[in-house]
């Protein structure tokens, strides 16, 4: 078990006067564009109703633009994930929505059951040819929200220059700048999910490169995404990084009562997992640290909230473990109090992942003030943020012996277990708010737009 170092600080994005949005909506702001208002147009998969991953993001980016004063429209697909199946109501293969005063098409896709990397490569295929068919007037400025990586494909259509002309009513020649929103490195997942051959993933690595280079701006969620892409090629002046930001309302329930509804008793560990149960978060090593605490005799229970294409895999082979449980996805306004609820929160990747992404569920975490457990690598961006934090431990991914030993330790000292979690409430209120991470945002879009203003 390695201890989180001392936190460090991070370095905040550069603030300009606008709104305080919260991460569904965004609040009046309190100055407009100087330039006037830029039309922009976000192409992503994932999108409000979806409440997790990286859909709260996006829909709070786009919430912050229309607060701002900008005119901003959204081209997305239907609700699927992380249940992979359409969302019921969700019809046709086209549909149009006002959500929050901002115009939204929405395009059909297949949803597969088994998302393995040929699946998913052929979803994205036909949510970005789709995407690329909406037609409507030319941006000032598209962001193209990666994963999707083939998003970025649907941007460039709209790369070409803009002849001026009167009947274009007398503008200059101009082009749309393109940005993307990096949430994942899409080839690093190519290679450390093993969803694919080397080769595929050489290829990838090449995609992303190309792609990623032609955009004016990338924004990536964690720092450490800035030397991956630097080294596919991107230029490191493009690159601006913009944290997540937590996006749960405070606990308000009974801690108590809320465990007692939960059905979780006062004299055993409640080690929590919320969240997507894919590849990526390699939970049989969870289900195997469960199997050991039953051997020992622990007082410990593995708790996996949520749903995932995994999800039926795990719970076969968990079958029979008394440790182990399973709780489907809680509404809104219970699942901040279920995270505060519990005693250790838990983030856990597979062995083969270090450097694809960064959990958003960590600014979750530290929200709700509780210790955090990572299995994760040292050179994780996981791994990174828990020890800005200094809000837990971190054990090595695929030790289940390890991480029930990390669990027990925290657990057996409630006061340095308080504190962690304290110190990750107060890393999530200084460091990883909304408002900050909007304004950002906003400064980064309208930076693009002032390259085909000037």
């Amino acid at each position: 078990m390695t201890l989180a170092p001392a936190r460090t600080g991070v370095a905040r994005p550069a603030a300009r006067p606008s709104s305080r949005p919260s991460s569904g909506s965004a609040s009046r702001p309190v100055s407009r564009p100087a330039d006037g208002p830029l039309d922009v147009c976000v192409v992503g998969m994932h999108y409000a109703p979806e409440h997790t991953g990286n859909a709260p993001y996006t829909t709070g980016m786009v919430a912050a633009l229309h607060a701002a004063g900008h005119r901003v429209r959204v081209v997305t697909g239907y609700p699927h994930y992380p249940a992979w199946e359409v969302t019921a109501g969700y019809t046709g293969m086209r549909r149009h929505e006002v959500l929050d005063g901002v115009p939204v098409t929405r395009v059909r896709h297949p949803v597969p059951a088994v998302p393995d990397a040929r699946r998913r490569i052929v979803m994205d295929a036909a949510f970005t040819a789709h995407a690329a068919l909406v037609g409507g007037p030319r941006p000032d400025v598209v962001v193209a929200v990666s994963p999707v990586l083939l998003t970025v494909l649907a941007g460039l259509r709209w790369r070409s220059r803009w002849p001026g002309s009167a009947v274009l009513r007398g503008r200059r020649d101009r082009r749309t700048a393109l940005g993307v929103v990096t949430q994942d490195l899409y080839s690093r997942a190519l290679t450390e999910t093993g969803m694919t051959s080397s080769r595929l993933a050489h290829w990838g690595a090449r995609l992303e490169g190309a792609l990623l280079s032609r955009a004016d701006g990338v924004a990536v969620v964690h720092r450490q995404f800035s030397g991956p892409l630097a080294d596919l090629g991107v230029d490191p002046a493009r690159i601006t990084t913009i944290p997540n930001w937590s996006h749960i309302a405070p606990p308000t329930g009974d801690r108590a009562a809320v465990r007692r509804g939960l059905g979780w008793r006062d004299d055993e560990v409640i080690v929590l997992h919320a969240g997507n149960m894919g590849v990526k978060q390699g939970l049989e090593n969870v289900v195997e640290a469960a199997r050991e605490a039953d051997a020992r005799g622990a007082r410990v229970r593995f708790v996996l909230l949520g749903t995932g294409n995994q999800r039926a895999r795990l719970e076969e082979l968990g079958a029979g473990i008394e440790r182990l449980e399973f709780v489907d996805p809680l509404p809104g306004d219970r699942f901040p109090d279920a995270l505060a609820a519990a005693d250790v929160l838990l983030v856990n990747e597979a062995a083969t992942v270090a450097e694809m992404s960064a959990p958003s569920k960590l600014t979750s975490y530290f929200a709700a003030g509780r210790p955090v457990v990572a299995a994760s690598w040292p050179r994780s961006a996981a791994s990174a943020e828990l020890a800005r934090a200094d809000a837990g431990v971190r054990v090595d991914p695929g030790e289940p012996v390890a991480l029930l030993e990390a669990v027990t330790t925290t657990a057996a000292d409630p006061a340095a277990a308080s504190a962690a979690g304290l110190r990750g409430r107060a890393y999530a209120e200084d460091t990883l708010g909304a408002a900050a991470a909007h304004r950002a945002y906003c400064t980064w879009v309208e930076g693009l737009g002032a390259l085909v203003r000037a």
